[in-house]
């Protein structure tokens, strides 16, 4: 029996065991992959993960009695007459920031102890002219730095505009995340709650608005992140998804088995599968809220490679365990449109995960292998460890011939050279459309996860010119980040709104006082953000990039 066909199996039984099915797509002309090995999945193995669970949030309209942690965002000193404490508790904290020298600015902050019968008195400071964006920066820092506090909160805001609470507060809830979910000896007891002062209408903005939906998503986003790749796998990925989105009104999902990819042609992505004993899958997730347009739905397509070993062209040892996160682009897609349909957002929103995993034994693809993906293109394998494109390739394609979408984005760990462009700051953007790359220019500043458009180049086509192929996967050196967005372009129609962002940079990495270490569930923000304000560009050839 073929191998894929007893991974195709497993998958089956996985599925079925969860109450779930696989979606069929309609017949395509057939491109087998070649054959590989016949060895049958493994089983899950591992530790059961205990996510770290939020704080419990509620809403009252006066301070309560002294107790536990007091938290107050403030711009000055003048604003905390606006915060609802009473005198002596306002003089004392004032008394308390004077002693320290403390002087407000963004990104600031301070703790004070034992003062005015509050165990802590938490202050988190705003620069002059704070966006939404800085207010939910100023949550996340002060989430973080309580992460650990067992006290109950009460998060003094009366006085701010309701768009600013529900910011502070999605913020914090971002900021409590802890992604030690296997450390048996960490401290699991359930968080303290935490009461908001504000009125009814801040309330009704974080719960039945965009706030709480972002931060439930954040986390589904970097927990399936954080697994390690024994656990999450393309089967598993798939699993997930249909769990997340059961039952949400508008949403429909469709899971792409080995025998649908086949039969649409998909050898770009079946190629990248061969060397692993887990096939590879296309999940895709529709989701029409009411009132949505009829131009197409936003298609946003992710990367997700469960483990990156580099196949035959292998990666070096050191901090290779990373590579379980090379699925990232793919979480934080599906993490998007889960924000957007649980809030139930007025948008038509497509996402499509490309998952595989890459591994190098006797079936893998070597270099100088030639693959045809789905549009007929072929392409030749200079490095394995390019693999991202490859399953970009085919997703990317079957979104833009699917489902005609309005606009395509991909979003990929794709380089290791968009970090040596931009750093930690900024994601890197491609697109050959200004008037969608501005729209995510303007997304990422709206949400603090923030884009650089970066250019495309004539040039870059030779470095991807074969003596065999249409394409080869990768050129020697220079300019990787554009390289890769070079190959993409060739499986997006030219009239499609398209564009690509390289997020290897940000997507995860050590602690530090914004973010956990490990995945930072970077682009839900991003995405949910462009999403909801994205307004429809032309069909037709792109005048940008070149």
């Amino acid at each position: 029996m073929r191998h894929y066909q007893k991974s195709a199996f497993a998958l089956a039984a996985l599925l079925a065991a969860s109450g779930l099915g696989i979606a069929q797509p309609a017949e395509a002309q057939s491109r087998r992959a070649p054959a590989a090995n016949e060895r049958a999945p493994a089983a899950p193995a591992g530790a059961a993960a205990r996510y770290a669970e939020m704080r419990a949030v509620s809403f009252a309209s006066s301070v309560p009695a002294a107790s536990g942690t007091l938290v107050i965002v403030a711009t000055s000193e003048d604003d905390l007459a606006a915060r609802g404490l009473d005198d002596a508790t306002r003089t004392a904290i004032v008394d308390g920031l004077k002693a320290a020298r403390f002087t407000f600015g963004a990104r600031k902050s301070i703790s004070l102890y034992n003062v005015a019968g509050w165990n802590r008195v938490y202050v988190q400071a705003l620069g002059q002219e704070a966006t939404a964006s800085d207010v939910q920066t100023a949550g996340n820092l002060a989430g973080r730095a309580l992460m650990s506090d067992p006290a109950p909160l009460t998060v003094a805001a009366s006085g701010l505009a309701g768009e600013a609470v529900s910011a502070f507060v999605t913020g914090m809830g971002i900021g409590h995340y802890r992604g030690d979910f296997y450390n048996t000896s960490a401290r699991r007891e359930t968080p303290a709650p935490m009461v908001v002062v504000s009125d009814q209408a801040d309330a009704e903005a974080y719960y039945n608005g965009r706030g709480r939906h972002l931060v439930d998503a954040v986390y589904w986003t970097r927990n399936i992140s954080n697994e390690p790749a024994n656990i999450v796998y393309p089967e598993v990925f798939a699993a997930r998804t249909r769990e997340a989105f059961a039952g949400l009104p508008g949403v429909t999902v469709e899971v792409l088995d080995v025998a649908a990819m086949e039969r649409l042609g998909m050898g770009a992505i079946l190629g990248v599968g061969r060397g692993s004993q887990r096939p590879p899958a296309i999940v895709a997730v529709r989701y029409r809220g009411a009132g949505a347009n009829d131009n197409g739905p936003v298609a946003l397509v992710g990367k997700g490679i469960t483990f990156d070993s580099g196949g035959i062209s292998i990666k070096p040892g050191a901090n290779m365990g990373n590579m379980k996160m090379d699925m990232s682009g793919a979480a934080g897609v599906m993490g998007a449109v889960l924000a957007l349909a649980r809030s139930g957002a007025p948008v038509d929103v497509v996402a499509v995960a490309a998952v595989a995993e890459n591994m190098p034994d006797g079936g893998a693809i070597r270099p100088g292998d030639v693959l045809t993906a789905m549009n007929g293109k072929t392409i030749e394998i200079v490095s394995t460890d390019a693999e991202g494109r490859l399953v970009l390739a085919d997703a990317v394609h079957w979104a833009d011939t699917r489902y005609n979408p309005s606009a395509i984005i991909d979003i990929a760990t794709l380089t290791g050279a968009v970090g040596g462009a931009l750093g930690p700051d900024y994601a890197g953007l491609f697109s050959r459309h200004d008037a969608l790359a501005e729209q995510i220019v303007n997304a990422g500043k709206a949400s603090g996860e923030q884009v650089w458009q970066l250019p495309l180049n004539p040039a870059y086509q030779g470095r991807l010119s074969s003596p065999i192929a249409d394409l080869r996967n990768g050129g020697e050196g220079g300019p990787g980040a554009g390289t890769g967005a070079e190959f993409i372009r060739h499986f997006v129609r030219a009239e499609t709104p398209w564009a690509h962002i390289d997020m290897a940079n940000v997507a995860y990495g050590g602690a530090n006082d914004m973010r956990p270490a490990g995945s930072a569930g970077w682009s839900v923000r991003l995405l949910e953000q462009l999403v909801r304000s994205y307004s429809s560009v032309p069909h037709e050839k792109g005048k940008g990039g070149y």
